[in-house]
């Protein structure tokens, strides 16, 4: 991954929790961003033991003192996790906190012991971008209509399957796209700066919705803003987060674009309750693989491939615009199921009251970040960026003019796509059960793709045109 893209990305997330003192992790490579000084564990019994072992460990071992660990003040929470101080939040830089790895140092061995996960660092889960996205949307022209295009049929609410998207909202005037006309949920609020200029990430909830409807029409989609602070959560608030997000009933399926890496196998201490409750309905879980061009595991997406959780969740990795080979940017391995186009897909960012002027936060580069040899959208097309990695803000940075449509790629858009799809077929064979639809729909699957030299499952709409894909000439 490019670093000086990962931290303009964090350092933005930074400025959106100010409160937060936020390290990159882990402490010798830039995967995932936390929050320093706290760990999470499991209320009650396990947070009492947390504690109790912390403390002895920085008392005996190390140059830290225990006088600084604490739980915070119980609170009821569904989610079941207890924030636990361990340092000094203010301590070092963001290149990693000492306090927090000494803690989990301290629980290893009685991991070990209880076979069973005790403690964690309190990750930040983002829009799935994991502070990289896979670009910033690009304006496109009213005329060209939506990639994918609707299949032409219609909407009926009493037949439609329910759709929740887990996101950071709609657009105020997105109901005046016919596409969307039928799609409620939350508005983002604030959805331009100081200057006019559309932030960063509005519009992100209204083009999968976008997307959604466009692959699959007889949808009832729902869009909350669930991420809605520059698309960033804390791990410690997310899972409550989700549960208030199915507080009106439990969806068919749930399509979210968010997540994180953590450095381990065993999914987020801080999801466990919603994925344990999210078993137990009938619910989808469709989950984005992530942009870090990785095979490190990808949160929640990476459920899919624990074997409680095979059936109950889907991850999905982008295609590249041909729709042949795996997107540069797009996470990939085992643990994701499926691949869909993910690259320069078209949908509707804004609605058609007024033009809207974005100012690029990020500059593309001379070449693939990713060391992939096609013209990917690392590089084009090319623009000038306001953040910089050595912390400066530019003043010539490139500004376009979105009317409606723009491109946008990311693994969050292949995620819709693939919900869209198993949306579809539960109507098109009147499947009443998402989870043996999505079976279903795997299982006579016929398409592949080539993704990191490995024949993987690729689902591709009716309805999705091609993108020309042109390689870099030799020695550029």
């Amino acid at each position: 991954m490019a670093p000086h893209r990962f931290h303009e990305q964090f350092d933005q997330i930074q400025r959106s929790m100010p409160d937060v003192p936020l390290a990159l992790g882990p402490d010798d490579a830039s995967e995932f961003v936390y929050e320093k000084g706290v760990v999470l564990a499991r209320d009650g019994r396990d947070a009492a033991l947390v504690e109790e072992t912390v403390r002895a460990h920085f008392t005996a071992a190390t140059g830290l003192t225990g006088d600084r660990v604490r739980r915070d003040s119980p609170e009821t929470n569904r989610s079941g996790i207890t924030r636990i101080q361990v340092g000094d939040p203010g301590h070092g830089d963001h290149r990693g906190d000492r306090a927090v790895t000494h803690a989990l140092r301290a629980l290893s061995e009685r991991e070990g012991r209880a076979g069973r996960r005790l403690v964690s660092r309190n990750h930040v889960v983002s829009l799935a971008v994991n502070c990289c996205p896979g670009d910033e949307p690009v304006p496109a022209a009213l005329s060209q209509g939506t990639n994918p295009a609707p299949d032409g049929s219609g909407h009926d609410e009493d037949t439609a399957v329910d759709v929740l998207v887990i996101d950071n909202g709609l657009t105020h005037d997105h109901a005046l796209v016919p596409l969307l006309s039928h799609v409620q949920g939350d508005l983002h609020g604030t959805e331009t700066g100081p200057a006019g200029n559309l932030l960063q990430y509005i519009g992100h909830g209204t083009f999968i919705a976008g997307v959604l409807a466009a692959v699959a029409p007889n949808t009832n989609i729902t869009v909350r803003s669930t991420l809605s602070d520059a698309g960033a959560i804390l791990e410690s608030e997310f899972g409550e987060k989700l549960f208030e997000a199915v507080e009106d009933g439990w969806p068919d399926i749930i399509s979210l674009s968010a997540g994180t890496p953590n450095g381990r196998t065993d999914g987020l201490l801080g999801m466990d309750a919603f994925m344990q409750e999210l078993r137990s309905h009938g619910t989808l879980l469709v989950a984005a693989a992530g942009n870090n061009s990785s095979a490190s595991p990808f949160w929640p997406a990476a459920y899919a491939d624990l074997p409680d959780y095979q059936d109950v969740v889907l991850s999905v990795g982008a295609l590249r615009g041909d729709g042949e080979f795996g997107a540069c940017f797009s996470n990939h391995g085992s643990w994701v199921n499926v691949f869909a186009p993910g690259e320069r897909l078209t949908s509707t960012l804004t609605g058609f009251d007024a033009p809207v002027p974005y100012e690029y936060q990020h500059s593309t580069y001379d070449a693939c970040r990713f060391g992939f040899t096609y013209v990917c959208t690392c590089q084009s097309p090319s623009h000038v960026g306001v953040l910089s990695d050595d912390g400066t803000v530019t003043a010539n940075a490139d500004q376009v003019m979105f009317e409606g449509y723009a491109h946008w790629s990311g693994t969050s858009f292949a995620t819709p796509v693939v919900a869209g799809l198993v949306a579809a077929h539960m109507v098109a064979n009147k499947e009443g059960d998402p989870r043996v639809a999505r079976q279903q729909l795997l299982s006579s699957n016929t398409q592949f793709a080539e993704v990191r030299g490995a024949h993987v499952p690729a689902l591709r709409p009716a309805g999705w045109r091609p993108v020309p894909v042109v390689q870099r000439p030799v020695g550029a």
